[in-house]
C-alpha cells in the first residue's frame, strides 16, 4: 500500500474539505505517518475517515481509539498553537496526536493512564525521532502538575464531565481544547484563561468517542 499517497488523500479529501485552513496543521498531518501508530491489523485502514481502535478492555471490546482525522484536525486548529507553546496532552494513546502536537508546539507532555499504551507510545515516538515529547503515566483527570503551567491542554477524546483541576494547570493566557458531550450531541469548545478567570466559546459540532475516565459522576437521588 502507498501510505504516502493515502496520507495526501486524507489531507485533501477529509481535512481540507472541513474548513481546516491552518498551514501548520495541514503540514503536520502530511508529515506524521499515521500507519505507525495503529495496530498491525489496522495499518491498511490507517487513513480511513473513521476512528480506529488502538486498545481493548478485558472483554476484548475496543476501549481506546485513534480519533478520525477531520475532527482531530479541527480541534488542533481551534487550539491555535504557536512554536513556543508547552502542551499537555490528556490521553495520548499510541502517540499519534503527540507527534502532531510536537510539530505545532515547543514541547509536549503526553499523559496516559494505560501503562501498556504509554510504553508503546514511548517506543514509537522515540524510534521515529519525536524527541520533544515526554510520555508520562497517571490519572488523566488529574492532569500532570509537575510540569504545569501549560500554554495548551489538549484532551484526546470526548468528556461528559470536565475536571476543574485541569484549569488550574493552565498558564494565564492558556487554552484548553475539548469535546464535550456524547455521540452526535457533542461539541468542541475552547476555554481560555485570562487573569485567573476562564471563559469559553463554542467551536463546532462533532461526534467523538468518549475518553475513558471522563464519564459523568453518578448522582444519587433520595
Amino acid at each position: 500500500m502507498d501510505y504516502e499517497a493515502a496520507r495526501e488523500k486524507m489531507v485533501d479529501n477529509q481535512i481540507r474539505t472541513t474548513d481546516v485552513t491552518s498551514h501548520p496543521v495541514l503540514r503536520a498531518f502530511l508529515e506524521v505517518a499515521r500507519e505507525d501508530f495503529v495496530p498491525e491489523k489496522f495499518k491498511p485502514l490507517a487513513y480511513i475517515d473513521d476512528d480506529i481502535p488502538v486498545s481493548t478492555d478485558q472483554d476484548g471490546r475496543a476501549s481506546r481509539y485513534l480519533m478520525e482525522p477531520s475532527p482531530l484536525a479541527k480541534l488542533l486548529q481551534l487550539a491555535d498553537m504557536t512554536p513556543d507553546d508547552v502542551v499537555l496532552e490528556i490521553g495520548c494513546g499510541t502517540g499519534y496526536v503527540s507527534a502532531l502536537l510536537s510539530l505545532l508546539a515547543s514541547s509536549v507532555v503526553a499523559l496516559e493512564s494505560d501503562e501498556d499504551l504509554a510504553a508503546e507510545a514511548t517506543e514509537t515516538l522515540s524510534r521515529l525521532g519525536y524527541d520533544s515529547v515526554a510520555v508520562v503515566t497517571g490519572d488523566l483527570r488529574k492532569g500532570y502538575e509537575p510540569e504545569a503551567p501549560y500554554d495548551v491542554i489538549f484532551i484526546g477524546g470526548a468528556v461528559e464531565e470536565l475536571p476543574t483541576a485541569l484549569f488550574d494547570q493552565l498558564r494565564d493566557g492558556g487554552r484548553l481544547v475539548v469535546v464535550e458531550g456524547h455521540g452526535n450531541a457533542s461539541r468542541a469548545k475552547l476555554y481560555v484563561k485570562d487573569d485567573g478567570h476562564t471563559s469559553s466559546r463554542r467551536g463546532f459540532n462533532t461526534s467523538v468517542k468518549l475518553l475513558n475516565g471522563f464519564e459523568r459522576s453518578e448522582e444519587f437521588v433520595f
